[in-house]
């Protein structure tokens, strides 16, 4: 196989975003309504519904299905080394990780700047995380359960063990509970 092929159909860092979006949202399969949904063209969301299926997150059954648990174990296992996190100054923004829900209610503000991702409605001042796609930040100010689930993925991405640890419980029970 030539390797710029192997390359190129490899996942990114928006084919989260629509089995995630699927997993609260079953009833959603139209591609125009995921691509609004989750802040991608149409053209973009119909490459990465392929992708998903091809990488074994999603599979197609008269319409697309998450594979929770090939879900789970690259979310939890492989995404912080595929989607590494990528700090930049400090800027006003909206909390991620540890500084947002559903995790935010187990750690206590130790005084430092919490992770943002730079937003100007945002409302915390902290050290900007560059998000796994551009589109997040504004898809959080509208959605509270995507957001819950970007910033569990942020905790993985740059948390410390206990945070991780933490992020790695919820995610497991919500994939398993929903």
């Amino acid at each position: 196989m030539n390797c710029e092929y192997a390359v190129s159909m490899g996942l990114k860092p928006q084919d989260l975003l629509i089995p995630l979006y699927l997993i609260n949202n079953p009833e959603s399969q139209s591609t125009g309504l995921l691509a609004k949904q989750v802040g991608l063209s149409v053209g973009e969301t119909h490459n990465s519904l392929k992708r998903c299926v091809q990488a074994k997150l999603l599979r197609f059954d008269r319409k697309y299905i998450p594979f929770k648990r090939s879900l789970e174990e690259f979310m939890i296992y492989g995404m912080k080394y595929a989607f590494y996190a990528e700090l930049g100054e400090i800027t006003r923004g909206i909390p991620t990780a540890h500084a947002a829900p559903p995790l935010s209610e187990f750690f206590l503000d130790n005084g430092d700047l919490p992770p943002v991702w730079a937003d100007a409605n945002g409302t915390t001042r902290g050290y900007q995380l560059i998000p796994i796609y551009s589109s997040i930040p504004k898809i959080a100010l509208t959605n509270p359960t995507m957001y819950e689930w970007f910033s569990l993925l942020d905790a993985l991405r740059i948390g410390q063990v206990r945070e991780r640890q933490m992020a790695t419980e919820i995610i497991k029970d919500r994939l398993r509970n929903v």
